[in-house]
């Protein structure tokens, strides 16, 4: 029943409201007093929408009405900024306004307006939905206490210091075959992959080890070209002025020749073999006792590059994982409540030791700050964790489910753009 009707205005919103409000949009000016009554509309059902949020986790009817709503919604908001835009374009212009069409198109559409209301107010009378205020200057305080406590506590890395030591080892060993030797680093996302490597790129005895260092972040897109240019940049702390393939890699081996090297290929996800020979042939004209680390999610990957056998990182002890929790969760007078304490040991044991997904859990917590807030989310909201990827995926949601509206759909937009696509101004 609740998607026949969600269906059927949204369907009144896109069929009707948007088309005419296309057809008329320039005859539109001197109409704020119909604009602020159209957004109070939006606003009145988007408060309502912020509770579904919270609770759309608890039942699945929840969940398909609040998807239906927003996608209405969003409609409804595109046509405000429509009207909103060419309104001021046409004030500055000075046009004249047809008031008869005007009013004429403000009453069918405060007609949709007013329908899209009601069935916002009936389903939150249905589902028991506050249509709650937004406070944007509370948003902001808890927005940017979240951000404060995150940098504070992010004091480097906890729990690795016997998977630095075997990295460490590998690093500063002379005794090699190779001229190039090569260690992946595996294990799932969230795992801590890349600050282990940053861990022991920036270690004092590793800088002295090697003549030049060299971090590459090379993720889903092996572009060879692309590659070697940020090598060149990263030794050199500029970015090349050649453009051609042959030039490029001609000043990197250049670069590298006779030199002990340390080179980071961070969240490396090519399977293809014959490209990373390709690239290897560039890298082999460094001193011996040059090293490569790689981290990479994919075991495949490791056996394609390694020349020894690769490192598999697992998750942290429950003793560190608690520490971490706690640490994130709690300000240092809290740390000592023994039934937070408690709660504690119960949800840092649904983390399987995936650090990112204990900051993750432990920030969320930082805002909960009663006994009852936190059985409650150990009960209802965080699901038992594996180490697979569509587990921490799962937990990883929590922190979209905890933000604002507004950024939720930031988000949202955001998510449209591939992984490290370079968005311009």
């Amino acid at each position: 029943m609740v998607e026949a009707i969600i269906v059927s205005i949204a369907g009144e919103i896109i069929t009707n409201l948007v088309p005419q409000a296309l057809e008329k949009i320039g005859k539109l000016w001197g109409i704020k007093h119909d604009l602020e009554m159209l957004r109070d509309i939006v606003s009145t059902v988007q408060a309502a929408l912020d509770d579904a949020e919270e609770q759309s986790y608890q039942s699945r009817e929840i969940q398909v009405w609040l998807n239906k709503m927003k996608d209405a919604l969003y409609d409804a908001q595109d046509v405000l900024e429509e009207f909103n835009v060419e309104a001021m374009g046409r004030e500055l212009r000075g046009h004249n306004v047809m008031m008869k069409e005007v009013t004429t198109f403000f009453s069918n559409s405060n007609q949709l307006a007013f329908k899209l209301k009601m069935k916002a107010i009936n389903a939150s009378r249905r589902f028991h939905l506050n249509e709650r205020p937004v406070d944007l200057q509370v948003e902001r305080e808890q927005r940017k206490r979240g951000e404060m406590h995150s940098f504070i506590r992010e004091e480097g890395i906890r729990g690795r210091d016997g998977d630095k030591k075997t990295i460490m080892e590998f690093l500063l060993d002379s005794n090699m075959n190779e001229n190039v030797s090569i260690l992946p680093i595996v294990g799932i996302g969230g795992l801590g992959k890349t600050a282990l490597a940053q861990f022991v790129f920036n270690d004092e005895a590793v800088n002295k080890q090697f003549n030049l260092k060299i971090w590459v972040c090379v993720s889903n897109d092996f572009d060879m070209k692309k590659i070697v240019k940020e090598m060149l940049t990263s030794a050199k702390q500029k970015e090349p002025t050649e453009d051609t393939m042959e030039l490029l890699q001609s000043k990197l081996r250049a670069e590298i020749d006779g030199k002990k090297y340390l080179l980071v290929l961070d969240d490396l996800w090519n399977t293809e073999r014959e490209k990373w020979l390709n690239l290897k042939i560039l890298l082999d004209e460094g001193a011996k006792g040059s090293k490569i680390l790689i981290t990479t999610r994919l075991p495949l990957v490791a056996n394609i590059t390694c020349t020894t056998e690769a490192y598999s990182l697992k998750g942290l002890s429950n003793g560190m994982s608690f520490d971490l929790l706690m640490q994130m969760a709690c300000k240092e007078e809290e740390l000592q409540d023994p039934n937070m304490r408690v709660i504690g040991e119960d949800i840092v044991r649904k983390c399987s030791g995936v650090p990112l997904v204990i900051r993750t859990v432990g920030s969320l917590l930082f805002f909960k700050k009663t006994k009852h807030e936190w059985l409650d989310f150990k009960d209802h909201e965080l699901l038992e964790v594996s180490q697979r990827e569509d587990c921490i995926k799962s937990v990883l949601k929590l922190s979209y489910d905890h933000l604002p509206s507004h950024l939720k759909q930031c988000f949202a937009l955001c998510s449209l753009f591939p992984k490290d696509y370079e968005i311009k101004k």
